[in-house]
């Protein structure tokens, strides 16, 4: 059994500036700005990682489920890369399945275990997103921006649970590097709504990726 570990309930003080950063290609260089950031939230392969979207990374999120983190544990440098050691904590996003432990196809299954292994070796904390998060998450795109039976992607539910933890506080949220485009599982329409929905409120930046 895993224990969902959350981030702390309370930020005494809050981080004053966030950067959360996505893999979209051909973005800006914003290295300077996002490498200034309190908090530098990336995300698995972290896309101009060390160019044009900087080099700090405070929390690094790697998706626990299906063939990609199969790769990653089957690389024996994978935790010698610079993305992983220069990295303050990890999160991975998607809560243990014990259904998925033992999925006939390794793009279905759940690496919960060895990933926590191989990532506490680093000495660095490993977070786990929590079910209550999915849930809202799921009901919010549903509810809110009209997605049917929706899966979010890893940066929707990274950035959704950020901005909960802060709201409230005068944290400036910026997001570069998110182009809504991907596996079309996604309900990217219904992600951008939402991003589009909180920087209306005032309660984070939405940084064009081009301009």
């Amino acid at each position: 059994m895993f224990a969902e570990i959350d981030f702390p309930r309370r930020l005494n003080p809050p981080p004053a500036e966030v950067a959360i950063v996505g893999n979209a290609p051909g973005a800006d260089d914003h290295a300077g700005a996002i490498d200034a950031a309190d908090w530098v939230v990336r995300f698995n392969n972290a896309a101009g990682f060390g160019g044009p979207a900087g080099r700090r990374t405070t929390h690094l999120a790697l998706v626990n489920r299906g063939g990609q983190m199969r790769e990653w544990l089957e690389d024996r440098a994978f935790t010698q890369r610079p993305l992983l050691t220069g990295a303050g904590s990890f999160l991975l996003p998607f809560p243990p399945d014990a259904g998925r432990a033992h999925a006939a196809s390794a793009d279905g299954r759940d690496w919960t275990r060895p990933a926590m292994r191989t990532l506490r070796a680093l000495g660095r904390p490993v977070r786990l997103l929590p079910h209550a998060l999915h849930r809202q998450a799921r009901h919010c795109l549903r509810a809110e921006h009209g997605a049917e039976e929706p899966n979010p992607s890893t940066g929707f539910l990274v950035a959704f649970h950020i901005h909960r933890q802060l709201r409230g506080t005068e944290t400036r949220i910026r997001i570069y590097g998110f182009g809504f485009a991907g596996w079309p599982g996604h309900p990217w329409a219904a992600e951008r709504d939402w991003f589009a929905a909180r920087e209306r409120e005032g309660s984070l930046r939405l940084v064009p990726i081009n301009g």
